[in-house]
């Protein structure tokens, strides 16, 4: 039960952080959108962009520092693998058009069945991936 705590609540700020961004600046919350924004943002539109992202990384900063042991080690050892995967996202949410938070926590929740779809194919391209990485190539050190 007590593993459970953390990721429920998690789930909980993230939709929290979604739902007040929405409400309170009429913005989704799509994070690949939010960081793309930043350097093609009108102006006016770069400042809260920035907060929201300065809030994703220090959240998980200071995660890592109060409690270093609940995020765990890295799931690679590698930095050419986390450069692969990084583009990979990069390229994925721009053919889907969002990433996994805009279209998973925030469209879903609205009833959006494009973002419905999306997630179902991030799901099985997820799926797909770990088994190629763990079982194909036998691992990803």
């Amino acid at each position: 039960m007590a593993s459970l705590i953390l990721p429920l609540l998690g789930g909980a700020l993230i939709g929290l952080s979604a739902s007040l961004l929405l409400w309170l600046n009429g913005r989704i919350a799509g994070v690949s959108g939010i960081a793309g924004g930043v350097f093609g943002a009108v102006r006016g539109d770069r400042g809260w962009r920035l907060a929201f992202l300065a809030g994703l990384l220090g959240g998980g900063l200071l995660l890592r520092f109060a409690w270093p042991g609940t995020l765990g080690a890295p799931p690679v050892s590698s930095p050419w693998w986390l450069v692969v995967a990084g583009l990979l996202v990069g390229v994925g949410t721009r053919l889907g058009n969002g990433c996994t938070s805009g279209h998973g926590v925030c469209g879903v929740s609205r009833g959006s069945l494009r973002s419905v779809v999306a997630t179902l194919t991030f799901m099985a391209t997820a799926i797909l991936t770990v088994f190629v990485v763990r079982h194909v190539l036998g691992g990803a050190t």
